[in-house]
């Protein structure tokens, strides 16, 4: 494919293509996990939305898919192509400016491919607050978080990243370019366009601008970390923290101790916070927007009482930022120590808030039948129902053959999660990985819609092609 490339050179300018052979060009096609393999003829990296419209239009000339990236922080595969597919990657990492801040329509204006926490710093420097925190948010970009619709850790409070779309600039699947970058909070003239786009995966269209709301700041935050018998009394934590606190909880994590322990064996700065190991944990924000030491009173009232109750084993608050940061650090170094530990199986899902302590010991259960030496490792948002049910390998067994098991393991699972009436992609999106999933559980009705959407917008099926909806039998 050289007359292909000399082609891209040729349109973008040098700067723009990457080709196979050079030392950057493995990074853009190897998937965080390595889970599946790909090849690209080419990386386009344009610095313009002119430059991703022409780059959209020659590959459409051309009939050559695309594949939009943004940080390739993908952990379902959808950001990197098929091995031996016809593909460009075209990432977005030149596209990283802030094109505005306004401070008093709380609003700030992006390219896409900007760091999350560049956003998040830019914000500060306003005293506003983007409430959108993930792990990997020193390395992922909002173009990608938008078209995954990220979740996080702060969706307790104010909602995946769709919740935090105003507008959105697309470069459409044959080169167009819609400029939808307004900041209007109310605008009924007609469909409400972003919404396809935010979710889809790149499979639509390539998004290359963002206008997101600010919150104001937090000005008073207070972090604990508490101790419980089980995820039902975490459940028991939350409700009491939000009724005592007037919902200023800002974000409640769940974590199992075999989590913790994975943490404190492979990751540098991680301590327990207690002087004795207990099964169930949770991590408690709450926030206000004003200086107010009756917080911390509300929130050692709340955890005394349960204490008392024994709804909680154990609590500690964060004394100060370092203590917090400790805190936070070890929630975070979970999903890391888990690479480092080996295998791991892992179930992105989300089932009513309601229904989460049943599913966790179900699912325990379930993995346990099947494998009876199977490491449960258990965290998530469990205030938003959204659970990263996680199956480290059994350590007598080789990590090849542990994931030769993938799906005797996660079909059950998924099964036991939509008898639960939940969702087997919670945050991290369907990519290449869970297709077969959406033709197991999306109904006839919700498939054909997704493919009339996606006839309507790319009819020639360039767009990301193969992920998120699954190939139709001929």
């Amino acid at each position: 494919m050289t007359d292909a490339v000399d082609q891209f050179v040729s349109l973008l300018g040098e700067a723009s293509v990457i080709a196979p052979g050079d030392d950057r060009f493995n990074a853009y096609i190897t998937e965080w996990r390595g889970k599946f393999e790909s090849s690209a003829i080419a990386i386009l990296r344009p610095n313009s939305t002119e430059q991703v419209a022409a780059a959209v239009k020659c590959c459409a000339a051309n009939g050559i898919a695309m594949v939009p990236q943004g940080g390739n922080t993908s952990l379902v595969g959808g950001s990197v192509p098929f091995k031996d597919e016809q593909a460009v990657v075209i990432s977005l990492d030149r596209m990283a400016a802030i094109r505005g801040i306004d401070a008093i329509d709380n609003t700030i204006t992006v390219d896409a491919g900007c760091i999350l926490a560049e956003i998040q710093q830019a914000a500060e420097e306003i005293d506003r607050f983007f409430p959108l925190s993930l792990g990997a948010e020193g390395s992922c970009r909002i173009g990608g978080n938008i078209a995954t619709n990220a979740g996080g850790i702060l969706t307790l409070r104010y909602g995946n990243t769709r919740d935090q779309v105003l507008g959105l600039e697309v470069v459409t699947a044959d080169g167009q370019i819609w400029d939808g970058l307004n900041s209007l909070r109310k605008n009924n003239t007609g469909y409400d366009l972003k919404q396809l786009f935010i979710g889809s995966e790149g499979t639509l269209g390539i998004i290359t601008g963002a206008c997101l709301k600010l919150q104001p700041r937090p000005a008073h935050r207070v972090t604990a970390m508490v101790a419980v018998p089980s995820p039902t009394d975490a459940l028991a934590v939350l409700n009491d923290l939000n009724a005592k606190t007037g919902g200023q909880v800002e974000a409640f994590e769940l974590m199992s101790r075999p989590c913790l322990e994975l943490a404190f064996k492979h990751m540098d700065g991680c301590r327990d916070a207690f002087q004795s190991p207990y099964p169930w944990y949770g991590l408690a924000e709450i926030t206000a927007g004003v200086k107010d030491d009756r917080l911390n009173e509300l929130v050692e009232e709340s955890l005394g009482n349960l204490i008392e109750g024994e709804t909680v084993l154990d609590a500690v608050l964060a004394q100060n930022d370092r203590e917090r940061a400790e805190f936070w650090h070890l929630r975070e170094a979970i999903v890391e120590a888990q690479r480092l530990e080996g295998g791991s199986i892992k179930h992105d899902i989300a089932v009513p808030v309601a229904r989460i302590a049943d599913f966790i010991d179900a699912g325990i259960a379930k993995a346990k039948a099947i494998m009876p030496e199977i490491r449960p490792t258990v965290f998530g948002h469990i205030g938003d129902g959204n659970l990263h049910f996680n199956m480290m390998q059994p350590e007598a067994m080789t990590r090849a053959d542990y994931l030769s098991h993938w799906d005797e393991i996660v079909e059950p699972i998924h099964a036991l999660v939509m008898a639960h009436g939940g969702s087997f992609s919670a945050e991290h999106g369907v990519g290449r990985l869970k297709t077969s999933d959406m033709v197991k559980y999306k109904s006839p009705t919700e498939l054909a819609m997704m493919r009339a959407v996606k006839q309507a917008l790319d009819p020639k099926n360039l767009m990301n092609p193969g992920k998120v909806i699954p190939a139709q039998d001929p």
